[in-house]
């Protein structure tokens, strides 16, 4: 499995309307036509900071399981992922 994106929730709001722009709906709803076609998952990720009892951290984790996916998204939705990439 390759890296994860790491998307804030703005970001990851407009690259599913971009998504749904060039893809079926399908696509989009359903987590396995998802994997399939772009290659990823996305997951919500929050990590929990118990000495001041808040989240510091809550953002949305795309999962690649393939590296060509992975750098095709990266060049087709750079405007959407430019502050994502880590």
């Amino acid at each position: 499995m390759t890296k994860p994106l790491k998307l804030t929730h703005k970001q990851w709001k407009t690259l599913v309307e971009e998504l749904k722009k060039d893809y079926k709906p399908c696509v989009v709803l359903l987590r396995s036509r998802m994997e399939k076609q772009l290659g990823f998952l996305p997951r919500e990720y929050k990590d929990y900071d118990k000495e001041n009892n808040r989240y510091r951290e809550n953002c949305i984790m795309l999962d690649f399981y393939s590296e060509k996916k992975r750098t095709f998204m990266l060049m087709k939705y750079s405007h959407v992922l430019d502050k994502s990439v880590q």
